[in-house]
């Protein structure tokens, strides 16, 4: 994205929209990090709410973020004389291992993330940097993952074979598996032991003998507190792996964040509010920076530098859309105010296709003004922007090329509120043609389009009707009526 970014800038880009289906750890990651951080992970580099589907709107997007943010652990938490279960446990064991009180799901999860950040950077990869056998490259030898699979199972069988807390030394565990693989495979495996999940939520943890320094293994609980004797030297070790802790996050967010996933918990406003809140972060795909170019300094008396936007007229109401973006013009200080016309037409005729017969006619405001007076008179030493209006020229104007979604008519009316194609599947009504959501019409994203759809609008009319006369389409009762496919805007 970086990268990106300094493109953005170098060809002097206004605006840039992105569509955030980004996935972390196989998570929707721009449900994680609005809760997280309250942005997409594209706010990282300026982008912002630019258009939700389904109708969402700015404000339902921050409310959404908000919601769901401040949901308080304690409702999850056990209650007296009832057994905790995977989720308390996961959550108690946290919330002692934070040295910041963790109160909502806000705070859980950015605690999580930043322990999964910070074991990726620094969490020792057992024996990378402190164990006498060297590691073998990966490029020099490859095994297969079934080949790796029955190794460690073996050396689980050994660690579960010792009783009670005892560590097992490199050594002695290696001997034990000597005849089950080459010794090259044997060092691979042990090295990348520390963090495997062995069965019944079993984990093997892996440190430095205090008096030796030799690295020795046993298997604990997944979620293990933190042990007393671990001293400032071994915290690291003691603290969860980074695949334990993948392993939490996505156990967590597929109870607490997933709309489809989540755990029913009590009361139930909260958890409605929550699913609700979910699902509209998932359906906030498209955001936007604004680059907001730099302008060219104008007071060095060399040139004149002026924004200059766009007002059509005799525009048509069915092409009507927003006017562009303002472009930058640049004149000479002795500029007349026909040369600001002249130079104003070229910008815009130069960016844009269906702009390549306009002609600037007046400007906005100054309508009075001769067209041989300077510029600089005209406009003074403080104004840096002027609104010029004029028309596209010739038999079509903007017809052919200003309306974005093509020149076939057509309209979305769907109940939630849309009004335009905003990305989401999409199918048209067989009755009046009007185009409308798959999902707000109880399709699911996974089913085909319909052979024939009727609206909820049509169909009530049809059933009003249905006794006067022949019924304009009998035959479309259900949905999955027989006939010619409906048409989709967005295939699945």
């Amino acid at each position: 994205m970086d990268f990106w970014d300094r493109i953005c800038k170098a060809l002097a880009v206004r605006k840039v929209s992105v569509m955030d289906v980004s996935k972390k750890y196989g998570l929707e990651y721009r449900l994680l990090q609005a809760i997280t951080k309250g942005r997409p992970w594209y706010g990282d580099w300026g982008y912002e709410f630019g258009a939700g589907s389904f109708a969402l709107t700015f404000d339902a997007y921050k409310s959404a973020v908000e919601t769901l943010s401040s949901v308080p652990l304690s409702i999850f938490l056990p209650q007296v004389f009832k057994p905790s279960t995977r989720l308390q446990d996961i959550i108690s064991f946290y919330q002692s291992l934070s040295q910041c009180q963790l109160v909502n799901i806000k705070d859980l999860f950015c605690f999580l993330m930043r322990l999964i950040h910070d074991a990726h950077k620094s969490y020792p990869r057992v024996m990378d940097a402190t164990c006498k056998k060297p590691r073998i490259s990966s490029g020099v030898l490859s095994w297969s993952r079934a080949d790796v699979g029955r190794v460690e199972e073996a050396m689980f069988r050994v660690l579960r074979a010792v009783s009670g807390s005892n560590w097992v030394s490199y050594r002695a565990l290696r001997g034990a598996v000597c005849r089950v693989a080459p010794p090259a495979l044997l060092d691979h495996c042990l090295m990348e032991l520390g963090g495997k999940l062995a069965a019944e939520g079993m984990v093997v943890n892996v440190r430095h003998n205090p008096d030796s320094g030799a690295l020795e293994y046993r298997l604990e609980p997944q979620n293990v507190s933190i042990s007393t004797s671990c001293n400032d030297s071994c915290v690291a070790n003691c603290l969860p792996s980074e695949e334990v802790l993948k392993q939490d996050l996505k156990f967590l967010y597929a109870c607490l964040l997933h709309p489809q996933t989540m755990l029913s918990y009590a009361p139930d406003q909260t958890r409605n509010l929550a699913i609700s809140s979910a699902e509209k972060l998932l359906d906030c795909k498209q955001f936007m920076k604004d680059y907001k170019p730099e302008k060219l300094a104008s007071g060095n008396g060399v040139m004149i530098c002026l924004s200059c936007q766009l007002e059509i007229v005799d525009q048509s109401e069915e092409i009507a859309a927003p006017d562009p973006p303002a472009e930058l013009v640049v004149l000479p200080v002795n500029a007349i105010v026909s040369d600001l016309k002249i130079e104003a037409s070229k910008a815009f005729q130069e960016v844009y296709l269906a702009f390549r017969r306009f002609q600037a006619e007046e400007l906005v405001g100054y309508g009075s003004v001769d067209e041989s007076t300077q510029v600089k008179l005209v406009m003074g030493s403080t104004e840096e922007s002027v609104r010029v209006r004029g028309r596209c020229l010739g038999k079509n104007g903007l017809s052919k090329y200003r309306v974005e979604r093509g020149i076939e008519r057509w309209t979305v009316d769907c109940i939630c509120g849309a009004k335009d194609d905003d990305g989401e599947r999409m199918l048209a009504c067989d009755v009046c043609g009007v185009w409308q959501h798959t999902r707000c019409s109880g399709i699911n994203d996974s089913d085909a389009v319909p052979a024939k759809f009727v609206c909820y609008r049509c169909r009530e009319s049809l059933q009003m009707t249905a006794g006067v006369g022949q019924c304009k389409n009998q035959t479309v009762s259900s949905l999955s009526s027989n006939g010619s496919f409906g048409k989709s805007l967005t295939t699945p």
